[in-house]
């Protein structure tokens, strides 16, 4: 018995509608988004992977979440910006559409893991500190984070492999700027159901579970920060895991929307703009949230610069 087989070569990806008055405008921006995302990005996983002050957990996992974070974007915005600056739909072979797919299904996932490793940092640092050096060593660390990308290389590959056996008759449309789950679906003419019910199962194992450990680890670090007698020392303890806290409300708040609220309540453009907030400002955002709020990072840039002029003088 043969496989199914797609019956259609290509697709189109319609991806923002605009007039040409604003196609510069827009070219422009998310250009300089994709450039600072890279930029910021790359930034923190030199200064972590080089800088011995910044040899900790809490780095560390933040290097792997830069890493993630360039995979996210550098696997959407190219295809977008190039649409939008050849003023038309963006044409792309099947194989094209599931391979990005396959590094969204990936990136997601990865970044679910990894803030959900962070979270689990934080409650051990503040909660647990007497433990922290044993739970939270190097080879944990980098135990859990090779667990987190083979996890989800795996979940994204098996995900992949069994949507590419769908048959896809058409029409060759996504009114979207990338190729997600929901959109590839319509374009089947095969029963979808497994496919669906592995994205339930998928969404409950990568994304419930870990949105509960992280609202767990959180409740006992509210409750620890509210022990301290000191208004100081609250903030001080609070500001060590306030950055991660906002980066884990962006993304998860972002994908909860997209991906759980009913699709008849929403407005397609106002899904598109949600995914692009997860895809291109949540990877821009991340590294300026952790760089700003942050005083390590901030102390060993400074260091860099003031270096840099010393040698330049």
């Amino acid at each position: 018995m043969e496989n199914n087989k797609s019956t259609i070569d290509v697709v189109y990806l319609l991806g923002f509608q605009t007039p040409n008055d604003v196609t510069f405008f827009l070219c422009f921006l998310f250009f300089l988004m994709y450039y600072v995302t890279i930029c910021g990005n790359l930034l923190i996983i030199t200064l972590v992977s080089y800088s011995k002050t910044l040899d900790s957990p809490m780095y560390f996992f933040l290097s792997q979440l830069s890493a993630t974070d360039i995979l996210l974007a550098t696997n959407v915005l190219p295809t977008m910006l190039y649409s939008i600056l050849k003023k038309t739909t963006a044409i792309i072979s099947m194989s094209y559409c599931f391979t990005q797919f396959f590094f969204l299904a990936v990136s997601e996932t990865s970044e679910c893991l990894l803030l959900t490793a962070m979270s689990y940092d934080r409650y051990v640092a503040i909660c647990k500190p007497l433990h922290y050096t044993l739970l939270m060593s190097h080879q944990v660390c980098w135990i859990t984070v090779i667990i987190s990308w083979s996890l989800s290389f795996l979940s994204g590959l098996i995900y992949t492999l069994e949507i590419s056996t769908l048959e896809f008759c058409g029409p060759n449309i996504i009114d979207h700027f990338f190729c997600d789950l929901d959109p590839l679906l319509k374009l089947s003419c095969s029963d979808t159901t497994i496919v669906q019910l592995e994205a339930i199962s998928t969404s409950v194992v990568f994304g419930l579970i870990p949105v509960i450990i992280i609202i767990v680890s959180y409740v006992y670090i509210i409750v620890t920060i509210f022990k301290i007698p000191s208004i100081k020392g609250r903030q001080k303890v609070f500001s060590t895991c306030s950055s991660h806290l906002i980066v884990v409300s962006m993304f998860y708040g972002t994908l909860l929307f997209v991906y759980l609220v009913p699709r008849r309540g929403q407005l397609l453009n106002f899904t598109k703009f949600l995914s692009l907030l997860y895809t291109a400002v949540t990877p821009l955002i991340n590294p300026i949230i952790y760089s700003l709020r942050n005083k390590d990072l901030k102390q060993v840039v400074g260091r860099i610069v003031n270096n840099f002029f010393h040698l330049r003088h």
